[in-house]
């Protein structure tokens, strides 16, 4: 007897409906075809355990289970709930008149019980396109599923009600979630505040400002200056995330079983990869390709500490998604797109010793061996990021005074008011929202110079020796900083501070 159960399969961040066809016929053998991976060939040792242990039975006959589209691999454990529920349905141990107009997907333990998947947000949308009436999944997956409206999501925790919501006509609890709801209850900010940061107002303004635009950053100086204690409180004064920022970036750590059970993601992501990682690691890929570390970054903060201390090659394969802020992985037979729409804060010391320009330390770090440790980054890498700026170390003085900083909430309404000017702005475009998006015709639009504004940019341009790219990243700082003015055009005093945060750009550095 023939039965089809419908699962899923997530490609990229976007999934494709796998129909599973059970055909339970005389004979004996157990055949799986349709480019199952191991841990799915390995399914049936699973499902014969879990199927005994609740008083269920592989019949002893021959089953054939086809995987179509055929030609596509299937990957992973998710598909053991599917099998099982196919297999009883086929050789007639339950009735399964509504089989389907379900999704239904899990992996099983050997004494029933469900384990999480991967992917339930991409799987639930994919559904809810093609018009099943609901999805039976894991309940730990159920919450990040029920986002999805007009979709019923069954959150289940054995194998045993699956068979008796079919079988027996018994009811399974809905998980329903109130979508606009979960994302207010979950938008809170990260515990880092500005506040606790002693001096720096100068870097704070850095921060500020890169905050407002999405512009990267590099902060440069000594061990002990504050770099990563500055990087991680950036989260905290960027503008709250929209909706459906939340929802395209629950999709992506979906993908990779990252969802807590809460759901939705309401909070900017923050990652800081160590500097030993790959450069598949870093981008993604893989022979079946999961989305990398700046994908997992996408609408949040991508930091990179130490970032000298990282492979070289592996900084290179960042150059293209910075610029194009998605991420495309090819394979024979399939090619997948993953966004990575993120800010980039980098930081490294000056020198191999860390004290190069402090008059207060010896410098221990030959020309030489200066030039092997910034040759490191690469400058091509360098004009993808707007803002350089030099951080030293807090007197002691800042350090020991008890005036009260400026809090994240105070400066992140300053940015909120900035990024709210830069909304409205590029309000026509479906791909540009903030200021360090605008390609070189909005750049021409948006930043009209006066001639002595010219001028100014003309002196620094030659006298720095800087790139055209690099003539860009200024105008699209300075368009941010007259944002955070609130005034219309943009003027000298923008562009003469913009021409400041381009540290690595001057004499002594890297020439």
């Amino acid at each position: 007897m023939l039965k089809k159960v419908f699962a899923s399969a997530v490609f990229g961040v976007e999934a494709s409906t796998i129909t599973v066809e059970v055909n339970t016929d005389t004979g004996i053998g157990y055949h799986l075809v349709g480019l199952p991976d191991n841990a799915i060939k390995e399914s049936n040792f699973r499902i014969a355990a879990a199927l005994q242990n609740n008083g269920y039975r592989i019949p002893g006959k021959k089953l054939i289970i086809n995987m179509s589209p055929a030609d596509l691999r299937k990957e992973g454990s998710a598909y053991d709930l599917t099998l099982a529920i196919g297999i009883l349905a086929s050789s007639n141990q339950i009735k399964a008149e509504d089989l389907e107009r379900y999704i239904i997907m899990g992996e099983l333990s050997l004494d029933g019980t469900l384990q999480p998947i991967k992917g339930a947000l991409p799987i639930a949308v994919k559904a809810r396109q093609e018009g099943f009436k609901g999805f039976i999944l894991p309940s730990q997956n159920a919450k990040e599923a029920a986002i999805v409206d007009n979709l019923e999501v069954y959150g289940v925790d054995n194998i045993k009600q699956v068979i008796d919501f079919f079988d027996k006509g018994e009811t399974l609890e809905q998980t329903i979630v109130n979508t606009r709801e979960e994302f207010e209850k979950n938008l809170n900010y990260p515990e880092f505040d500005f506040s606790d940061v002693k001096g720096q107002e100068g870097i704070k303004r850095c921060m500020e400002i890169a905050a407002a635009g999405g512009h990267n950053i590099i902060l440069i100086g000594p061990p002990g200056a504050g770099k990563t204690m500055l990087a991680k409180r950036l989260p905290s004064i960027l503008p709250p995330m929209t909706l459906h920022e939340a929802l395209e970036t629950t999709k992506i750590h979906s993908v990779v079983g990252r969802v807590k059970e809460t759901g939705l993601m309401a909070q900017r992501p923050f990652r800081s990869p160590h500097h030993t990682i790959s450069n598949v690691a870093l981008v993604g890929g893989g022979s079946y390709p999961q989305p990398g570390e700046i994908s997992l970054s996408h609408n949040g903060v991508l930091f990179l500490d130490e970032l000298p201390e990282f492979k070289r090659e592996v900084l290179e394969v960042m150059r293209q998604p910075l610029e194009d802020r998605e991420v495309t992985i090819s394979r024979a037979k399939f090619t997948v797109t993953y966004p990575s729409s993120f800010m980039l804060v980098a930081s490294m010391n000056p020198s191999p010793g860390g004290y190069f320009n402090d008059p207060n330390a010896p410098v221990t770090s030959s020309p030489a061996e200066m030039q092997r440790y910034l040759s490191k980054i690469s400058g091509p890498l360098l004009d993808r990021i707007d803002i350089h700026i030099e951080v030293t170390p807090v007197p002691f003085e800042k350090l020991s005074e008890d005036r009260k900083s400026e809090t994240s909430v105070e400066i992140r309404k300053r940015v909120t008011a900035a990024r709210d000017i830069q909304t409205n702005r590029f309000k026509e475009s479906d791909t540009v929202h903030y200021n360090a998006q605008m390609n070189t015709k909005q750049i021409r639009k948006h930043c009209v110079l006066d001639e002595p504004s010219k001028q100014l940019l003309k002196t620094a341009m030659e006298r720095l020796n800087l790139s055209a790219r690099a003539y860009d990243r200024i105008l699209k700082v300075s368009r941010t900083i007259a944002d955070l003015e609130g005034v219309e055009d943009v003027n000298g005093s923008h562009i003469s501070e913009a021409i400041q945060y381009r540290s690595l750009d001057r004499e002594g550095w890297l020439g």
